[in-house]
């Protein structure tokens, strides 16, 4: 794969840190998001259970203030006049819109808070819960429907008015509407809240917000069809005016009537979004900030970069120079010298070129240990690779050690080519090097062991090559090297120390 350039790799170090934390930040409003609405629904159910609660109170005094008219001697005894003084008094409590009734079995109005004159009062319309009311002997709640006298939508609470046993009479009272519209209005949380009382058909008559437009019409589909699968629910509607809405709903145990609220969707989506919107652009502008400063820091490297080759590529012109002029000078100093002592000169300062190659490959970052080997055996290893082995970890090398390890070996491989296992066609050459531990401070140790060269002996005095060697080790790398004419062969045990290049 091509290498990504360094912007490239600052801006994908940037991207890579700053998404994940916009993405963990949208997954904490998320969550926030699910536990508002959850906690927003069970509001909202305890809420239509609380309107329920004081729906089916009222209807409940209600029905215990006919009980007490329907056990009056007057209304038993048909003196519906003295019972009118009794029945006005219920009625004080309730406003001028109540309406109390007295009707037999066939719907026949005997008795009406409205008029005296009886006679002239229609029928009952809703005759069925007249007769349910004879049939089960029990209070009756009836569903919204228009009134015979009031000429207008209302319920009704119905009353057996029982004597020997026998119903004789049933007791209708229809309360204003008002005081169920009341109820909701003062149990509504907030003006973004829609809550509605339905009748045992699924019909509006007391609801918030738009009572005058809705009140006498079914809930909403979505709603509707709902309401009489299950007595308690809590789902996603849509109103009658197409809001969506988180809703609840509640049928009372006593009149079959039916409680329901609900709170608007965008209530708790619009903040969702708008947190997620804040989190995207606080996310986006760290990001671009983010990646101006990649940017820059990239551009600031590269100049880095290009300013650090520029001061590689003077060294190495340098450095060439001076190789160029010690070269010049040495043919000139050694024109009367023999061509030994020529050869080897030139071999150190091809030593020191190699070196410096090596580390201008490198860009004088340092070198590993087995290129600088590798470079310094080369015309060794061309003919018969199999006649060197080397064996050692990874080691790297400040640009120092690098060049004086260079020398040394090259003055090792010198001397063994001349005189020792490289000098015939049969030796072999074995360098091996490890990583010591001593007290606290890192070493390098190489072995150069050689075999199946000509006879070993000590020489009789110490050339130049061995006090380069052994002076490099000590003045130069803070360490030793030492020499053993071993019959089988030369063993060369060198040891610098690594911590001072560090």
């Amino acid at each position: 794969m091509p290498k990504l350039s360094l912007p490239l790799r600052l801006a994908l170090l940037v991207a890579g840190t700053t998404l994940p934390l916009i993405v963990f930040a949208a997954g904490i409003v998320f969550y926030n998001y699910k536990q508002d609405r959850k906690d927003a629904t069970q509001r909202v159910l305890e809420t239509v259970r609380s309107i329920r609660l004081v729906l089916d109170a009222e209807v409940q005094r209600m029905t215990g203030g006919l009980q007490v008219l329907s056990l009056t001697n007057s209304l038993s005894n048909g003196d519906f006049d003295s019972f009118r003084r009794i029945a006005l008094g219920f009625l004080e409590q309730y406003g001028e819109d109540g309406v109390l009734l007295v009707a037999d079995r066939q719907g026949h109005q005997l008795f009406s808070s409205v008029t005296n004159d009886t006679a002239s009062l229609p029928p009952r319309n809703n005759r069925d819960i007249v007769e349910k009311v004879f049939t089960t002997k029990q209070p009756a709640y009836s569903n919204l429907f228009v009134g015979a006298v009031k000429k207008k939508l209302i319920v009704t609470v119905e009353v057996p008015v029982i004597k020997g046993g026998e119903v004789l009479y049933v007791i209708s009272f229809s309360p204003p509407i008002d005081i169920f519209q009341n109820i909701i209005e003062k149990q509504r949380p907030n003006q973004d809240w829609t809550l509605s009382i339905f009748d045992g058909q699924g019909t509006n008559f007391a609801r918030v917000p738009n009572p005058q437009d809705t009140i006498g019409k079914q809930a909403s589909p979505t709603l509707f069809a709902e309401m009489f699968r299950t007595r308690e629910a809590t789902l996603t509607t849509v109103t009658l005016e197409g809001i969506p809405l988180i809703t609840s709903f509640t049928r009372s145990a006593v009149t079959g009537w039916t409680v329901a609220g609900g709170i608007p969707e965008s209530s708790l989506v619009a903040p969702l979004w708008r947190y997620l919107a804040i989190t995207s652009a606080i996310g986006g502008i760290l990001l671009l900030v983010g990646l101006a400063f990649a940017v820059r820091m990239a551009t600031t490297i590269a100049r880095g970069e290009m300013l650090h080759d520029l001061l590689v590529e003077e060294l190495n012109h340098r450095v060439k120079n001076t190789l160029a002029i010690l070269q010049s000078i040495a043919a000139q100093t050694f024109r009367s010298a023999s061509r030994p002592e020529r050869e080897k000169f030139e071999g150190r300062l091809r030593a020191l070129a190699e070196a410096h190659n090596l580390l201008s490959t490198e860009k004088w970052q340092g070198s590993d240990l087995q290129d600088v080997v590798g470079r310094v055996l080369q015309p060794y290893l061309l003919s018969n690779p199999e006649r060197v082995r080397m064996f050692g970890p990874k080691v790297p090398l400040a640009p120092r050690l690098a060049v004086v390890l260079s020398m040394i070996l090259h003055e090792i491989a010198t001397n063994a080519a001349k005189y020792g296992a490289l000098s015939n066609e049969t030796g072999t050459v074995a360098l091996d090097w490890e990583i010591l531990e001593e007290d606290g401070k890192r070493k390098l140790r190489l072995i150069w062991t050689e075999a199946g060269g000509p006879p070993v002996s000590a020489p009789v005095q110490r050339g130049f090559g061995s006090r380069l060697i052994e002076r490099s080790a000590r003045d130069q790398l803070g360490g030793e090297a030492t020499v053993d004419f071993l019959p089988r062969g030369v063993v060369y045990t060198v040891t610098v120390a690594l911590q001072a290049e560090g």
